[in-house]
């Protein structure tokens, strides 16, 4: 499969490795036979558990059925295969994967590929030491344990990260951790065993970059209050779901920090570059699917004397939601192939463009899909609502659509002026 696009400068070709195309077969193969069959299952098993944030029965069986198609933390990219059973994935070559994943909102969990865990392991990866990658890393690869990462907070702009507030104080050899966080994706989970958490440890650095760090906090440490769980458009994305938590005097080792004091912000940037793109990709899925959803409901129903399908104004919206996925997916794919040239940091301005993109480009074609099929659209019966708000949410997590724009601009303006 191929891809073409034209800059300035060359023409360039797009085209999915023997790994890739191998991979997309096998997953969607494997979506087709265990995982929509089993969505109402799945749903009945969360709406019956008496925690909703308890682990599943369903995801350990369909977890082991994954691993033994080797379809298994395909998220990992060639320059961390030492962590990797397939030699890693390049973000061009693992775009069509996360697409077919987010077809089902929960299924990544399934092949061990979800947010925030994903973005966690390569924390792990990158800066972790042996022992933190041992202590955490191993189980988390193996889909054991589950991690969150808790940056936002309620009472400051988190859009800015230099605006965190968390106290982290070195006393002796422990650090101190007092704060609250909010949004803290995985917290309530029942299988989340330990927390990234940034906070701010020297706030008289002159240097506002050098002011944070990050450190290890497991879930059971004394002082770590779960509050409550929130909810976004009224999901609570249950079982992961998302938390409001309080530290208060959280007493952790010296040797939890991650990289170094003053590090968290350095880590920040270089865990979200990645997740944002992740997400772009899981999108695609779900607009994707919603479309063709859309098409399959439009052919069977009929108002005034002829099948929806038939009406002008039906068909308009297919072609604006048709064009508009391709042209988000062509924006990823290459995004994906700039990211693995020259890296997340020499690719910003394309992940800011697709970040700002494509969430919106699946809401708007998820909410004429969810048009389409009248009050239905709107319900549990199907899959776009909570897709809907999947959408919606990503327009906030990992930066606000306003702070890429910001940023972007100013990277156009610099280039052309």
């Amino acid at each position: 499969m191929r891809f073409f696009y034209h800059s300035i400068m060359e023409p360039a070709v797009f085209e999915f490795s023997e790994d890739s195309l191998r991979y997309q077969a096998t997953l969607t193969q494997f979506m087709d036979e265990h995982i929509y069959p089993r969505e109402e299952e799945y749903a009945q098993q969360l709406h019956n558990a008496s925690n909703r944030y308890s682990y599943l029965p369903i995801m350990d069986e369909l977890k082991a059925k994954a691993k033994a198609s080797g379809l298994w933390n395909l998220f990992i990219p060639p320059a961390l295969s030492e962590f990797s059973e397939h030699g890693g994935l390049s973000n061009f070559d693992y775009a069509p994967l996360a697409e077919i994943m987010g077809r089902v909102l929960w299924s990544p969990e399934v092949f061990n590929c979800n947010a925030p865990d994903t973005g966690n392991m390569e924390v792990f990866m990158k800066y972790g030491t042996r022992a933190q990658q041992e202590m955490w890393l191993t189980p988390l690869l193996a889909g054991d344990i589950r991690s969150s990462y808790a940056m936002t907070e309620p009472q400051v702009a988190s859009s800015d990260a230099t605006n965190i507030e968390l106290s982290i104080v070195r006393d002796g050899d422990e650090w101190v951790l007092n704060g609250r966080k909010w949004f803290i994706t995985g917290a309530l989970y029942e299988r989340t065993r330990i927390f990234i958490v940034m906070g701010k440890s020297d706030p008289e650095n002159p240097n506002r970059h050098m002011q944070q760090t990050q450190v290890l906090v497991p879930k059971d440490t004394p002082g770590l209050q779960l509050i409550r769980p929130l909810t976004t458009l009224g999901y609570d994305d249950a079982p992961i779901g998302h938390a409001e938590l309080v530290f208060k005097n959280v007493r952790v080792p010296l040797d939890n920090v991650l990289l170094g004091p003053g590090r968290g912000f350095e880590i920040a940037q270089g865990r979200l570059g990645p997740g944002r793109i992740h997400h772009c990709m899981r999108l695609i899925g779900a607009a994707q699917r919603s479309l063709e959803l859309a098409c399959q409901r439009v052919s069977s129903r009929s108002t005034f004397g002829r099948t929806l399908s038939k009406h002008q104004s039906v068909r308009e919206d297919i072609a604006r939601c048709f064009s508009e996925i391709e042209m988000a997916r062509l924006l990823v794919l290459k995004t994906c192939k700039k990211m693995d040239e020259v890296g997340a940091k020499g690719a910003l301005d394309m992940i800011a463009a697709s970040k700002t993109t494509v969430p919106l480009m699946a809401q708007t074609v998820i909410d004429r899909c969810m048009q389409m099929h009248g009050a239905g659209g709107l319900t549990e019966d199907y899959c776009m609502a909570e897709a809907f708000n999947y959408a919606r949410w990503c327009r906030q997590a990992d930066g606000p659509d306003q702070v890429h724009l910001m940023a972007l601009g100013k990277q156009v303006i610099t280039r052309y002026a």
